[in-house]
């Protein structure tokens, strides 16, 4: 049976940037990637003849620029562009552009109400001052409850960093974990369209009506991230979400990682792996990159885990309600409210014009398994990255809520996408007529595909029985799981989803400190 220091099941972008960490360390790494190309769920593939685009994960935020500069990713070619606007609400007679700069945001909000325009300025200013002192704690290791010194020193670190906000702030951060998200933004903002450009950050990726209490913290957690140094923006990485995978890919093999792909795990134990070809690889520290529920339900054998923990596992929360499609164009969308090619084309497009709407998509998804009028995020990436499509064509990704994981997606999948293209084309005549190829992801194929449970996205949902120190459950989670020697550094894990690479990181500074290791 060969023979590693650590062994890191799923070679996604967290399995990736754990491994380079670990080597870096000083280990003997081996990474198992399932699928034949490495990158998980940020990948980039051609799914026409001359269209290439990122598969799941879309656009690039909330990964960790530490990350970025350590692992030497712009040296391995990782190049992110920025959006020229945040985002584009298309609207019934006019439309709702964000970004750009703060006055030109300004100006946008004071066409739907003056009020909202001069409380923009303050939103943020609070929104951002508690983002800082929970960006801070992204890539600290959360206490265990109960646990020893070293958990309690870091309780003490953290007392501090939220005792350094004044009492309007504590009382923000409470809001923002406890409420709605559409309670949160009624305080702020009276007009439909700024609430509804906000409120989609509470809704994307998450089972859930913006009125439902938590989803303000969804909110606050797509406020973490920055690109090229600049706070709350969104980017592109050219190239597609694969190439922060490649990037991390080449990283690790530059540290002599071994990475091997199509080599699908069967069953992970203390110590050891056995692959479903029948080897069996042993290694000091058994790192998972996967979906706890995977992980503790069904890689691992049953009596390795006590009646109580195994029971909290199966009632952890997974399910995003996400469908993922990617289009092929013959030609650019032209929008009913600003038809001309424009900065707008580049950003974020949501087309979902209040809070009520996105509550209704999930009624009806609740209800009926997928909603009516879903909720659709359109990006076209060819618009900042010519390598994605032929020349005057496009490629463009939706991203589109409520659909519920329980639906049977074998039968409804396409009635899916034609709801989907329903909403497109109301917004944007011509769209149907210029669709030349498509790809539909329900959440079941995104389960089948890339092992996201429930089609979850952020490996179990962001509520707050599920964050922090109870990220996957109280008393496990600072990466070490009730198994000696085996590790958690997916997304189930501290500080939760998106493309932050922040699990991986963490886990590999508690996977050295236990083997004599310290993190470069």
């Amino acid at each position: 049976m060969s023979g590693y220091d650590a062994l890191v099941v799923g070679a996604g972008h967290n399995g990736l940037a754990c491994a380079c960490y670990l080597a870096r360390g000083g280990l003997k790494v081996k990474v198992l990637e399932r699928r034949a190309r490495v990158g998980g769920a940020a990948v980039t593939e051609e799914f026409h003849p001359g269209f290439r685009n990122s598969v799941a994960a879309y656009t690039v935020s909330l990964l960790q620029a530490k990350v970025i500069r350590e692992l030497r990713l712009a040296e391995h070619g990782l190049r992110i562009v920025e959006r020229p606007l945040s985002n584009f609400l298309p609207l019934a007679g006019g439309y709702l552009a964000i970004g750009g700069g703060l006055d030109a945001t300004r100006r946008e909000f004071g066409k739907y109400s003056a009020r909202d325009a001069l409380r923009i300025t303050a939103y943020w200013e609070r929104l951002n001052r508690v983002a800082d002192v929970l960006r801070a704690m992204v890539l600290d290791t959360p206490p265990n409850a109960g646990g020893g010194w070293r958990d309690a020193l870091s309780a003490w670190r953290t007392a501090r960093r939220l005792k350094s906000l004044d009492m309007p702030a504590r009382r923000d951060l409470l809001g923002l974990f406890a409420r709605s998200a559409a309670d949160w933004l009624e305080d702020w903002f009276e007009s439909e369209p700024v609430k509804a450009a906000f409120g989609f950050d509470a809704v994307v990726g998450t089972y859930a009506s913006p009125y439902q209490p938590g989803t303000a913290y969804v909110l606050l957690h797509h406020c973490f991230g920055e690109v090229n140094g600049r706070r709350g923006l969104w980017g592109h990485a050219i190239g597609g979400m694969g190439a922060i995978s490649e990037a991390l890919a080449a990283e690790a093999r530059r540290l002599g990682v071994e990475i091997e792909c199509e080599a699908p795990v069967a069953r992970v134990g203390p110590g050891s792996v056995r692959l479903e070809d029948g080897r069996e690889l042993a290694g000091r520290a058994i790192v998972a990159n996967v979906n706890p529920k995977l992980l503790f339900l069904r890689l691992l054998e049953p009596s390795l885990l006590d009646k109580e923990f195994r029971e909290r596992i199966e009632r952890y929360k997974c399910g995003s309600a996400s469908f993922r499609m990617n289009v092929a164009l013959s030609a650019l969308p032209r929008f009913s409210c600003r038809p001309e090619p424009g900065p707008h084309h580049a950003s974020g497009i949501i087309m979902a014009p209040s809070l009520a709407y996105m509550d209704r998509a999930y009624v009806d998804a609740r209800a009926q398994g997928m909603a009516r009028a879903p909720i659709v995020e359109m990006v076209i990436p060819s618009m900042l990255d010519e390598t994605l499509a032929p020349k005057g064509a496009h490629v463009a990704s939706l991203f589109s809520q409520h659909f519920a994981p329980d639906a049977d997606w074998d039968t409804r999948r396409a009635e899916a996408v034609e709801r989907i293209f329903d909403v497109v084309e109301s917004h944007a005549p011509g769209f149907r007529a210029s669709v030349i190829a498509h790809t539909a992801l329900s959440p079941a194929d995104l389960e089948r595909e890339f092992g996201l449970v429930g089609g979850d996205i952020f490996h179990g949902q962001l509520t707050l029985d599920q964050l922090w120190s109870a990220r996957p459950v109280l008393g496990h989670a600072d990466y070490r799981t009730p198994v000696q020697g085996l590790y958690l550094c997916g997304s189930g894990a501290h500080p939760g989803g998106g493309v932050t690479g922040a699990p991986g990181h963490n886990c590999a500074r508690e996977v050295l400190r236990d083997l004599g290791g310290r993190l470069k």
